[in-house]
């Protein structure tokens, strides 16, 4: 198991407490302010400020946050990828990052967004930035401003279709990495002959893995194309894109709530296994399995729940 730690202000903490509420788990340790489970990752927030994570995936989920030790105690370069050009925050850029994927119910949503170097004041004026800092509601506000302003695609990859490629044996990095160059294709296409300065990925794999994901790919995207943790933070297109994703997985998530009769919890947590056992008593196994990612434990404790309601244990 990996671990990551990192250092927050009361603001991020605030922030942190508000991304992770819909995951949230009881922790009755001493200091701690705050527990979720996302994925297969651990948070574990303390009074002190210092923010704990572990499981697979730790040092990615910390480095969304802010610089993290790793369990040999080293600090990380912030933000982590490649040495990024000087002035890039200024320059034209096509950003790309997604959502979903450490979400039981509901599709993974990737989405790509150029914005031209004139236009970055604009992307403030609508009050873009890191999603994370952003309420769900805020969001969808603006989504509609982002998507009339600025050129984009948007992927949903709806739960059915990532079971079934899942079951191939295909990972999430492989799955996002597909999606990912599909958006960046779709939005340079819409650019006609106009290429940005640079393309900059929300990074979830190092380069040569990334490339290996889609090797196969008829066309693959490669020019310029820079790769860094935290590129919200670094330039404005990639902070439109995480918006436009997070409001595409957002309304898909009301869509299978109103199919589901239940609002449908976002994560990987406790209230998570709750309203999926409810969803097995009233619409089955079959319908649950339509709308989750059935590779995640919480399949094995919804069911376990269910079964215990019903008296079958």
């Amino acid at each position: 198991m990996s671990n990551a730690v990192i250092k927050l202000g009361p603001d991020r903490i605030r922030a942190l407490m508000a991304h992770y509420a819909s995951s949230k788990i009881d922790r009755n340790a001493p200091g701690v302010v705050f527990a979720a489970k996302s994925g297969s990752v651990s948070i574990t927030a303390y009074k002190s400020g210092k923010v704990l994570f572990q499981g697979g995936g730790a040092e990615a989920e910390a480095s969304r946050w802010g610089g993290a030790s790793g369990s040999a105690g080293k600090p990380s370069s912030r933000p982590k990828g490649e040495t990024l050009p000087e002035g890039l925050a200024r320059m034209s850029v096509l950003g790309s990052d997604e959502t979903g994927t450490g979400d039981f119910f509901g599709p993974v949503t990737v989405a790509a967004c150029f914005v031209p170097a004139e236009k970055i004041p604009l992307a403030e004026e609508l009050g873009v930035k890191d999603s994370k800092m952003l309420t769900d509601a805020y969001m969808l506000k603006i989504g509609p401003d982002i998507k009339e302003a600025f050129l984009n695609s948007v992927l949903v990859l709806p739960t059915e279709k990532y079971n079934t490629v899942q079951s191939k044996g295909w990972s999430q990095g492989k799955i996002k990495a597909l999606l990912h160059n599909q958006a960046l294709k779709h939005v340079l296409r819409k650019m006609g002959g106009t290429k940005p300065d640079h393309i900059l990925i929300d990074q979830f794999a190092e380069r040569g893995i990334y490339y290996r994901h889609i090797a196969s790919e008829p066309e693959i995207i490669r020019e310029n194309v820079q790769f860094s943790t935290k590129a919200e933070n670094l330039h404005v297109s990639v902070a439109c894109a995480s918006i436009l994703a997070r409001v595409a997985f957002l309304e898909e998530m009301d869509r299978l709530s109103g199919l589901a009769g239940v609002t449908l919890p976002k994560g990987a947590g406790k209230p998570v296994d709750e309203a999926a056992a409810k969803i097995i008593l009233r619409k089955g196994d079959d319908f649950l399995a339509s709308i989750t990612k059935r590779h995640f434990a919480n399949t094995r404790k919804a069911a376990a729940i269910a079964a215990k309601r019903s008296g079958k244990s």
